[in-house]
């Protein structure tokens, strides 16, 4: 979730809780560590954001926290190694998709266990996508209007889809 976002929910709603999707967090990882990571800080990686959603119990979280923890511990030099083109004078980080992987869980950390204490916080929000697939599709057939527009419609198929 973009940190703008996040910021304007908690401006404007300081007490809601803010519960990121378990499931989007793991593609994200899984897209970027690729299915066979070639270094073991990628493997290891790899196999605990593929624990994610197991994670059942205070227990479970404590248990992974820790894992991610010792995980950084281990490869923070790894993460940190950079690279040089000659050619442009730049550097940057060698690992970039590892490094991208682990702070996306670092951010979310905050944000990623509240179903936990509270069972009517899913973990996921494909029940929610599923929901508005309807107001997707109606959006695909109209997919010329202006942001403007765009905006509109859609809150008038909020309020007209709720008018009952």
């Amino acid at each position: 979730m973009d940190i703008k976002v996040l910021k304007a929910i908690k401006k404007s709603l300081p007490d809601v809780i803010v519960q990121r999707c378990l499931v989007h967090i793991q593609r994200m990882c899984l897209l970027w560590l690729t299915r066979f990571p070639k270094y073991d800080a990628g493997v290891e990686l790899r196999r605990l954001v593929l624990l994610l959603l197991q994670i059942k119990t205070e227990n479970d979280r404590l248990y992974w926290t820790k894992e991610i923890e010792h995980w950084y511990g281990r490869h923070k030099h790894y993460l940190q190694q950079k690279s040089y083109n000659e050619k442009t004078g730049r550097y940057w980080y060698t690992h970039k998709l590892l490094r991208r992987s682990y702070f996306t869980i670092k951010r979310a950390l905050p944000n990623m266990f509240h179903y936990l204490s509270n069972p009517k916080i899913p973990h996921t929000t494909n029940g929610i996508e599923g929901f508005f697939s309807h107001l997707k599709n109606h959006l695909d057939l109209h997919r010329g209007l202006t942001l403007e527009h765009r905006i509109n419609f859609i809150k008038w198929y909020v309020y007209l889809s709720n008018d009952k």
